[in-house]
């Protein structure tokens, strides 16, 4: 893969908060940022896993959040910024293939103009 297509790669990161008022905090933030083009906030479910040697169930709200690879870094930033968690769920996810016009949609929401005024192309 060249270095353009890798930059431009769309990406699927999953996180999951708390609740649903943080969860539409987070999501509204990165989406006005542009760090995401969407943000897909789920039903709350019951995750499960061991935290400093003991077993946890806490009910938490999914994010499935669509963005670049190019912006990855700038989003999982803004993520462990706000997140309330000590260690945050933040892995993403690479789109091998979808619909053209939503991939470029989602690299042309995420865009950001540079100081000299030509933003970078997908």
């Amino acid at each position: 893969m060249e270095m353009s297509q890798t930059r431009c790669q769309t990406l699927v990161v999953l996180t999951n908060l708390p609740d649903e008022a943080s969860a539409y905090a987070m999501a509204s933030s990165l989406v006005n940022e542009r760090l995401a083009a969407c943000i897909n906030i789920l039903a709350p479910c019951r995750s499960v896993y061991r935290w400093q040697g003991e077993i946890e169930s806490t009910q938490e709200v999914p994010l499935l959040i669509k963005t670049t690879a190019e912006r990855y870094g700038a989003l999982e930033a803004a993520i462990r910024a706000r997140h309330p968690y000590e260690l945050p769920e933040i892995v993403a996810v690479p789109i091998a293939l979808g619909l053209p016009e939503y991939l470029a949609w989602v690299a042309a929401e995420t865009l950001v103009e540079p100081a000299d005024g030509n933003p970078s192309t997908c």
